[in-house]
């Protein structure tokens, strides 16, 4: 009974879901950087006017990121996160080299630490999609396990700030490689579970290997006003 108790307060304890398999996507994604060279990290990454660099210095602040600094520097912002973020990244890139940001990810890679208005698989999902977001332009691979994009998913289809029911709404996002689908709508958007996790979080990159009815509507609803 103790031993049950004891593993119920470590559950408690625990901030970042699925910490073992974030902490293995960390370090993935830092051997993938260790061979990278000089122009690969001035390269733009497929988050707009974001280089490499600055995408991996952001990677670093996740579990770095003072509270009381964020939640001052967002009311400097006027409430604007992604400005807060871009910025904060901006500024780390420019103090530390690669080699020494790359060292940085590894340090963390297993910390159970995040962001206090983050959900429990927002680290995940970041590093899953960001991966994504340094190697596709530089025309590089990474596979995305399934077992690891279900949850991911399942976290940015419940997300409140990301409103997927109502940005997608009538449309149906079916997984050809998992037992996973969600939304509403006879029309249908099919293909792996890691390219629906890209354009769930807005990146039109993932529509090349996806097919189904749906396809042109999700694009149209992918691209600025």
């Amino acid at each position: 009974m103790a031993e049950s108790r004891e593993g119920r307060m470590a559950t408690r304890r625990t901030r970042v879901g699925m910490l073992a398999d974030l902490e293995a996507e960390r370090l993935e994604l830092a051997d993938v950087l260790d061979t990278l060279g000089p122009c690969e990290w001035a390269a733009d990454s497929l988050c707009p006017a974001w280089t490499v660099h600055e995408l991996v210095a952001h990677l670093t602040l996740s579990n770095r990121s003072p509270v009381m600094a964020t939640v001052l520097a967002m009311v400097r912002a006027r409430g604007d996160f992604d400005r807060v973020e871009a910025d904060a990244a901006r500024e780390r890139a420019r103090c530390y080299s690669p080699a020494e940001l790359v060292d940085q990810l590894r340090e963390t890679a297993g910390l159970d630490r995040k962001f206090p208005l983050a959900g429990t698989l927002d680290p995940l999902v970041d590093i899953l999609v960001h991966g994504q977001d340094i190697v596709r332009p530089l025309g590089r691979s990474r596979v995305m396990p399934v077992e690891r994009v279900v949850p991911a998913l399942e976290q940015v289809w419940k997300s409140p700030f990301l409103g997927l029911s109502k940005r997608f709404a009538e449309i149906r996002f079916v997984a050809t490689d998992a037992g996973w689908s969600r939304g509403e709508g006879a029309h249908e958007l099919r293909g792996r579970a890691g390219e629906l996790l890209l354009v769930s979080t807005g990146r039109p990159a993932g529509l090349a290997e996806l097919h189904g009815p749906a396809l042109a509507d999700v694009s149209a609803r992918l691209t600025p006003a």
